[in-house]
């Protein structure tokens, strides 16, 4: 039983995209993958330990203890997203790139001699996650049809309720199926059992799907030095969010049937913010040892709010007795507000600092993305939080990097490794890896850091019920450059 509900959990965002709230939508919120500064990158985000990058105002605060004097920087960079996709056994590619904003950050530390204490004030923003991706899905499927699935969900339920229910539960699918002439009565002389026009064969299944936006956090920190031993910190962070997505799904070269060919295009916009507190500290034991752990309360996002539409458009061969051989029929415009709790998160950090040449460091971090809840104050989200808990299970990361320096250049490499966030990951991966490498330049009061970082994924992705899975893997390629000024 319990595998049937991850199986349904998967699918239902892959069946119904376009409305909203599913386990799915809970995940893409929850699982953060910072992108900061060019130097942070160029160390796949081992940081933790190290300190003084603006970037640490998001992962441990305490970090900004570690700053000697303020500096002002700032991040552009660009993304390139490339997913490959194989479904019965037809590869295909879709690719999307886009320039951001990795981070813009103001650091203001108190003056201080060596040895003595000190704290540090940090705002500004930092990159969360990139949602930039384009899907291309094809395959020749002889099994089934998505329409199967609307067949199966009509079947006991009065044609009137459907053809009638142009605003209701059956708005963004079984009343556009309807009117579009994709479900039909099978008998006339029954009102409440229904056929497709499309019978057993083949047909070639195609969906493209477009998502772009991302996910920012404004950050307030303080950060405290005592004694050049031990580093306090914490943040109030802000983070936000603008998801969309659009999709075409599409089943055309239909075997034995009057259908030509069919369409169900999706939008979704999704907008939010909330906030959350990172606590921190790094303790230096030795001048070449420091060790340091923070932890990060949920994200309390009670401001979401989901937009959509349903379009479905069907052409026959056969015109009717009008003549009219295509048909479009669009749903309303939905709109929905909800309150969203992302996971906890724990980290552990480590770094060995080698003289004035080089350093390794190392850091872990867990969340339980089985944890994340949905809230409105006219919905129970029952079903949706049941589908998160059975669905998902706790995460972990492991993060290391290194740093040598020559003259007034940096050298930097690092690697990445995520787990699975699936409870059963025969039916889904979802675990990443990555790696990254960059160079740095310091002269005086100006700092110069250019990274390259790779990330590589494995999910799966259902079209409806009783539909074979679609591998796909998606592939991240970023590149980043740090400007930066010391004040």
């Amino acid at each position: 039983m319990k595998k049937i509900l991850i199986i349904s959990a998967i699918i239902l965002t892959a069946a119904y995209p376009a409305l909203s709230q599913t386990s799915t939508d809970a995940l893409r919120y929850s699982r953060i993958d910072i992108g900061g500064t060019a130097r942070y990158m160029g160390l796949s985000g081992a940081f933790g330990a190290l300190g003084a990058d603006f970037t640490t105002a998001s992962t441990n605060p305490a970090g900004l203890g570690l700053y000697k004097s303020s500096e002002f920087i700032i991040t552009p960079a660009v993304h390139l997203g490339n997913v490959e996709s194989t479904y019965k056994g037809t590869w295909a590619s879709g690719q999307r790139s886009n320039f951001y904003l990795g981070n813009i950050g103001f650091v203001m530390a108190s003056k201080r001699k060596s040895g003595g204490s000190g704290v540090t004030f940090a705002t500004g923003l930092n990159r969360l996650n990139d949602f930039n991706h384009r899907y291309e899905m094809t395959g020749t499927n002889t099994n089934n049809s998505l329409l199967d699935t609307y067949v199966q969900a009509a079947d006991g339920t009065n044609f009137l309720q459907i053809e009638q229910d142009p605003n209701g539960d059956y708005a963004f699918d079984l009343n556009l199926a309807w009117w579009s002439y994709l479900l039909d009565l099978a008998n006339p002389n029954t009102d409440n059992q229904y056929i497709s026009p499309i019978p057993v064969g083949s047909k070639l299944q195609t969906k493209s799907i477009d998502t772009r936006g991302s996910m920012n956090e404004y950050v307030f920190s303080l950060g405290a030095n005592i004694k050049d031993r031990l580093y306090l910190g914490m943040t109030l962070g802000i983070p936000f969010i603008r998801y969309y997505e659009s999709s075409v799904y599409k089943e055309s070269n239909i075997e034995n049937s009057d259908l030509k060919y069919f369409n169900r295009i999706e939008d979704l916009e999704t907008r939010g913010s909330g906030f959350n507190f990172k606590l921190g500290f790094i303790y230096r034991p030795t001048d070449w040892f420091r060790f340091g752990a923070a932890f990060h309360t949920p994200s309390w996002f009670s401001n979401m709010k989901d937009y959509w539409q349903v379009t479905m458009i069907s052409e026959f061969y056969t015109p009717d007795n009008n003549g009219n051989t295509k048909y479009v029929e669009s749903s309303p415009s939905g709109s929905y507000n909800y309150a969203l709790q992302t996971p906890f998160r724990v980290q552990g950090n480590l770094a060995f600092i080698i003289s004035n040449i080089g350093l390794v460091s190392a850091d872990y971090e867990y969340a339980d993305y089985a944890s994340a809840r949905f809230h409105a104050s006219d919905f129970s989200f029952n079903d949706e939080n049941s589908s998160i808990r059975n669905s998902y299970t706790g995460s972990h990361q492991i993060r290391v990097g290194t740093e040598w320096r020559y003259n007034i250049f940096s050298f930097r490499a690092g690697g990445k490794y995520f787990t699975s966030p699936y409870q059963d990951q025969n039916l889904n991966d979802g675990s990443r890896f990555g790696f990254s490498g960059g160079i740095g330049l310091k002269e005086g009061w100006f700092f110069m850091d250019l990274a390259y970082a790779y990330s590589n994924m494995k999910d799966k992705y259902y079209f409806y019920t009783n539909a074979e899975s679609v591998a796909n893997i998606t592939r991240n390629h970023s590149v980043l450059l740090t400007l930066g000024a010391k004040l």
